[in-house]
């Protein structure tokens, strides 16, 4: 943690906010003080104002809000943010270069114009190499929808810290990262706030919080319920909620792998998957998924699990090899699946916000899927929506407004309740547990472990970065740098991994400790 001595005059500054839509406070009464050199962090559910408070520091506000209360930012210098969502910030049709070159060039206007290519490049490798993204000559080439969605977050971290903000408000900087980058992050964050910014963590990741937050402010429903000094909060919280949010950090029950699994309802053989012509980035040579049963997929950010999801759901067809679906070859394009082969296969993604149409109301869309994929009548299905929506926490009131009025973790259960009115026999779960808190990511976890128990003909697969939210999964299969290097029973894999990769992540699951910085 920094300390700061002395008083010091904060960089930003928030008196009594409230934020309100259609008359519904969505932010009420919050008071925020942020100093330079230190680390303020906003903890809470999905939908507890985090992002509002945090967007407030930078003068924006949800369309059609009646804002009251004070936000003061004294002095020079921009804000940075840093998006929960990175894709939402990332021209898809520019590389990476160039996103970050129309930063770095104003920077460099003072130079002799034969010098300021060469300077501008140097100001970008570093913000890259500071942000932790090793090859950034290779990635430097790429458009976003090449890169993992960890990859996309640490792009937009540089972005922020090639502006030379004084405050970077990071908005869950460490969703859908491993847990060995999760510990370079903090100690990237760590050294921002060493050069004396002032960094706003809004987080639902308590051992990223643990390690980096000098002060914390808790917030439940748009209120702040506690708030105090890190430690103290640790030690003695003194609010219900913040209580819960310390006890679900508990491991999770592991799964009992059923007697007879029979035959496989999804087989990979001989995958080999490439981005651009000539460069394979995933290979795996056999894996089979079993009704009624979990397979986590775990690797590090760009190691080639999201690839491997894309494949399986035919949104990446550039790859040889087989995907059978009870023994059939599925066609490596969606366009070329049957409606019967769309419904059977179904994707949840880790960026949500970007798999909703903006302008429509989210149980519409989550009830068409029922209409497009099994031909239910639009009532019937619009009831089911409901139905499943509400099941996951999502009451009616909530589903009847547009995807970019609903939290990250809201719209990750919205999108989960659309691939569930397809009825499918493989779910794909890309990190969707990733931008959830302790409670609700438990709560989630133990609903995808009883839809696999319940529904017999169901089977999961879970993409996720660590091996504490792979735990309840029945088979585990570990990804390095697009090469499957293990697999195995959920058991065998934690307690005697054979990879080094996979003694890495088992060393560093989650626990009190675990991102601690000197």
């Amino acid at each position: 943690m920094n300390h700061a001595t002395g008083p010091a005059e904060p960089a930003a500054e928030i008196s009594e906010l409230r934020v309100e839509i259609d008359g519904r406070a969505i932010v009420d009464g919050v008071r925020l003080r942020v100093l330079p050199g230190r680390v303020t962090a906003l903890v809470g559910a999905s939908g507890s104002g985090k992002t509002t408070i945090g967007l407030a520091l930078l003068g924006e506000y949800p369309a059609g809000a009646r804002v009251t209360g004070e936000v003061r930012r004294p002095g020079d210098g921009p804000v940075g943010y840093v998006p929960q969502h990175p894709a939402t910030v990332l021209n898809p049709a520019r590389r990476i270069s160039a996103l970050l070159d129309d930063i770095a060039r104003p920077q460099v206007r003072r130079l002799p114009r034969p010098e300021r290519r060469g300077a501008a490049r140097r100001l970008v490798l570093r913000a890259l190499s500071e942000a932790q993204l090793p090859d950034a000559e290779a990635l430097l080439r790429r458009y976003p929808h090449q890169l993992s969605g960890g990859q996309q977050q640490r792009v937009v971290l540089a972005q922020a810290l090639l502006l030379g903000a004084r405050v970077i408000v990071a908005d869950e900087p460490t969703t859908g990262q491993d847990v060995l980058t999760k510990r370079a992050v903090v100690d990237r964050l760590a050294a921002v706030a060493a050069r004396g910014i002032a960094v706003v963590l809004l987080s639902h990741d308590l051992d990223v919080v643990r390690a980096l937050a000098d002060d914390v402010l808790v917030l439940r429903a748009g209120q702040v319920v506690e708030s105090g000094p890190a430690e103290r909060l640790w030690k003695a919280p003194r609010h219900d909620w913040t209580r819960r949010l310390l006890e679900a950090q508990r491991p999770a029950p592991r799964a009992d792998t059923p007697v007879d699994p029979g035959q496989p309802v999804l087989e990979v053989r001989h995958l080999n998957a490439v981005h651009d012509p000539g460069t394979t980035v995933l290979r795996v040579p056999h894996l089979a998924l079993h009704p009624g049963t979990c397979l986590a997929v775990v690797g590090r950010s760009g190691s080639g699990k999201t690839t491997l999801a894309r494949c399986l759901a035919g949104l990446h067809r550039d790859h040889d090899g087989e995907i059978l679906l009870d023994g059939t070859a599925l066609p490596r394009s969606l366009r070329r699946r049957s409606r019967a082969q769309l419904a059977a296969v179904q994707y949840v993604f880790q960026d949500a916000l970007a798999s909703f149409d903006e302008h429509r109301p989210v149980l519409a869309q989550v009830a068409r899927t029922a209409v497009r994929l099994r031909g239910t009548a639009e009532d019937t299905a619009t009831d089911e929506a409901r139905a499943t929506l509400a099941r996951l926490g999502l009451p009616d009131e909530l589903t009847r407004r547009r995807p970019g009025e609903l939290s990250g973790g809201e719209l990750q259960r919205a999108a989960l309740a659309r691939a569930l009115l397809a009825r499918p026999r493989v779910l794909v779960c890309d990190e969707i547990t990733s931008g959830l808190d302790a409670v609700s990511r438990r709560g989630l976890l133990d609903l995808l472990a009883g839809l696999a128990r319940d529904r017999g003909d169901l089977a999961l697969v879970l993409i996720t970065h660590d091996l504490d939210t792979a735990a309840p999964a029945h088979r585990i299969a570990v990804l390095d740098a697009g090469e499957l290097v293990e697999q195995g029973p959920a058991q065998q894999v934690l307690t005697a991994p054979r990879h080094p990769l996979t003694t890495a992540l088992r060393e560093t699951i989650a626990r009190p400790g675990t991102y601690t910085r000197a």
